[in-house]
């Protein structure tokens, strides 16, 4: 297949590429020409007024809920969602049924997804079952494709068993991700502990439950010298911790879902059930502490924390509606729209580069002779995101009605296009 692209605005800081506007022409996967007008015959050509390009994005923190919980999602609409959403590769939690605690399950992943145009990174529990209490066979897993290692949306809670698993991944230089939560602390909290929490009278669960896991595993990886990796950080506090510890040289990165740029405590006060969620949306101050912290670098990427639930599982009370939404598909709107200072080559960073790093995987190119792996999109485009966009199999996402800056035009990847 040939595929030309028309006047697109390359977005690639480490390219000499970057701020160019060029032509691209594709065959069969292979960018074969970049120049500033190629007249080559197409079968397919993309020409949009404002259209950007960079290398394919990068999502670390997805629930596709397969095998076992399909009734929230697939490997099929979880890739179809994550291709609406600009993404080349898209790292997969553990927590299925059975859990991604062994190398069969991780292969059972990796086959299911070979025909899509995303590539699909298993990530494997730290724990069998992911119950926290006795190590998975991470090695096997590692040799089979797992991308790095997690508990997913169950944090780990024991000192013991994440020091050992700091120290068991260091033998191939494997990656630890920590949703940080000390569940011992506001046990029952739902929402944000403070004024909004009390003017509801819904359970609080505080900053400080986050901020004691934070400072617990950063000791834990300073002690053990291994990776890790926060995804969901919140609070300022937390924030504070790791880019301290980096500083020191402990070999910490993290993360922030989307949804925490963009709404705070006060948005609850709808009683949305899409808007349960772990970790919880927190004030406006901290808020602001995470916008600062992509800014200021603490913050290396955004990951999706896309959590699907069916209906039931929030056309419920408040109180009993299940945690998550949906993020693949309004990542990208959601930074550009709450993010509007922000140079485009490090908001594209968070989303190709860093994240790369952070597992160490291959960043691909923009150049001639290289495989394709492209993502397009148009920082100017303004809708109102609509629940008949939605890919995926659930529709739980407190997006839905929102008016959204910027938006995903497809992805390329080799001779695998998905357009929206």
């Amino acid at each position: 297949m040939k595929l030309l692209i028309k006047k697109a605005t390359i977005v690639s800081p480490t390219s000499p590429l970057n701020g160019t506007i060029k032509d691209i022409f594709i065959v069969n996967g292979i960018i074969k020409k970049i120049a500033a007008n190629i007249t080559e015959k197409a079968s397919k050509t993309i020409e949009q007024k404002g259209l950007c390009i960079s290398i394919g994005w990068v999502d670390i923190f997805a629930h596709f809920c397969d095998p076992g919980l399909e009734y929230r999602e697939t490997i099929e609409t979880g890739l179809a969602a994550a291709a609406a959403g600009g993404f080349t590769d898209v790292f997969v939690l553990p927590n299925n049924s059975p859990v991604t605690d062994n190398k069969s399950q991780v292969e059972y992943i990796k086959q299911k997804a070979t025909t899509y145009a995303v590539n699909i990174h298993p990530i494997g529990a730290i724990t069998k079952n992911a119950e926290g209490k006795e190590l998975a066979e991470m090695y096997d897993m590692q040799n089979s494709g797992a991308i790095a290692f997690s508990d997913g949306i169950n944090s780990l809670q024991s000192s013991g068993v994440m020091l050992k698993a700091l120290q068991y991944v260091r033998a191939f230089d494997g990656t630890i991700i920590q949703l940080p939560d000390d569940k011992s602390i506001g046990a029952n909290g739902i929402v944000n502990e403070g004024i909004v929490s009390t003017q509801l009278g819904l359970p609080g669960k505080p900053t400080m439950a986050e901020e004691l896991m934070v400072a617990r595993d950063l000791k834990l990886a300073r002690y053990t010298d291994s990776k890790i990796h926060f995804t969901g950080i919140s609070s300022s506090k937390s924030l504070e911790y790791i880019k301290r510890s980096k500083e020191t040289g402990i070999n910490v990165t993290c993360s922030i879902a989307p949804y925490s740029l963009f709404f705070t405590d006060e948005d609850i006060k709808t009683y949305n059930t899409n808007l349960k969620l772990n970790p919880p949306l927190r004030t406006e101050k901290d808020r602001q502490a995470l916008i600062n912290g992509i800014k200021n670098k603490t913050i290396d990427c955004i990951a999706s924390h896309h959590i699907p639930q069916n209906w039931d599982g929030k056309t419920c009370e408040f109180e009993y509606a299940k945690n998550g939404m949906i993020g693949l598909e309004t990542l990208y709107s959601c930074l550009q729209t709450t993010l509007t200072d922000l140079p485009v080559e490090q908001l594209i960073e968070m989303l190709t580069t860093n994240n790369r790093k952070i597992v160490g995987l291959p960043i691909p190119q923009i150049k001639e002779g290289e495989i394709a792996c492209i993502t397009l999109f148009n920082p100017n485009t303004t809708f109102t995101f609509d629940e008949t966009m939605i890919k995926s199999k659930s529709k739980n996402s407190a997006f839905i009605g929102q008016k959204l800056t910027g938006k995903v035009i497809g992805i390329i990847n080799g001779d695998k296009i998905e357009m929206n």
